[in-house]
């Protein structure tokens, strides 16, 4: 990855660049989340299913929640451990997933301040502005700009040692003068990933002309599904949040210049 300022569009690719010099950790990590949670999801339906007779409403449900719950917790994950993955690729000591998560671990509690907070916005923004069909756009592009104030954070945490309120100071300093930029890319990420989303959904799908259309079956292919897109883009948005604080830093701070003769 170079280190310097980038433009948008090396903005959206680079990322991927990063994804793929790092692909054997970030893939471990990514299954292992995966596997752990569509286990959960199957184990908690199947209990609810046993203590409700088998009911087909409350099995949805059950279904459902349990699959949001570990979305949320596998995104936690996902984002700290890709972040600290493509830090340390970025700095050229590259780590494993099991180094990436004893960094996550150090830096949880401003990490889970950070998750709970950003998924309340998320819900309050789009939940007002779903009042109306026709505020619902403006509501999306409220919350990517609320979003770019806070783009970088993350990575902040990793590298600067910042408690979640300094790194959230820190990213909307970084980000100064480029927040309708981050803006853009943030959204851009989102239509490409709902453009990868239907060769990812399509691995259950596939899959489903083998076991057939019976209810278990279906229930795993489809949580499945959805996580695979969740840990997807999770791992894309993480590393764009490490290519985004470098350049910002370049931009902002001159990361990218080198000063001859002097230690760094």
């Amino acid at each position: 990855m170079p280190i310097r300022p980038m433009t948008f569009r090396e903005l959206l690719d680079v990322p991927f660049a990063l994804i793929q010099a790092n692909l054997p950790a970030l893939a471990w990590l990514s299954a292992l989340s995966l596997v752990a949670a569509e286990l959960v999801v199957v184990a908690i339906t199947a209990g609810i299913s046993r203590l409700t007779d088998d009911a087909d409403d409350a099995t949805a449900w059950a279904a459902v929640l349990s699959t949001m719950a570990c979305v949320w917790l596998m995104r936690f994950v996902l984002r700290g451990a890709t972040v600290a993955i493509g830090l340390a690729s970025v700095g050229g000591t590259p780590i494993g997933w099991r180094t990436a998560l004893r960094r996550v671990g150090a830096t949880a509690g401003p990490l889970l301040m950070f998750q709970v907070l950003y998924t309340l916005v998320a819900i309050g923004v789009l939940a007002l502005s779903s009042l109306l069909i026709i505020t619902f756009p403006f509501g999306v592009i409220w919350l990517g700009w609320l979003r770019a104030k806070r783009f970088v954070a993350v990575p902040v945490m990793f590298v600067e040692r910042a408690p979640h309120q300094a790194a959230v100071a820190r990213s909307k300093l970084l980000v100064a003068g480029a927040d309708w930029q981050t803006v853009g890319l943030w959204l851009g990420q989102r239509c490409l990933l709902v453009l990868l989303s239907v060769p990812l959904l399509g691995i259950p799908w596939y899959l489903s002309d083998f076991s057939g259309t019976h209810r278990w079956p279906v229930i795993v292919l489809l949580t499945s599904g959805v996580l695979l897109v969740a840990a997807f883009g999770e791992v894309a948005e993480a590393a764009t949040r490490v290519v985004s604080y470098v350049d910002r830093r370049c931009r902002r701070e001159g990361l990218d210049i080198h000063i001859p003769g002097q230690v760094r």
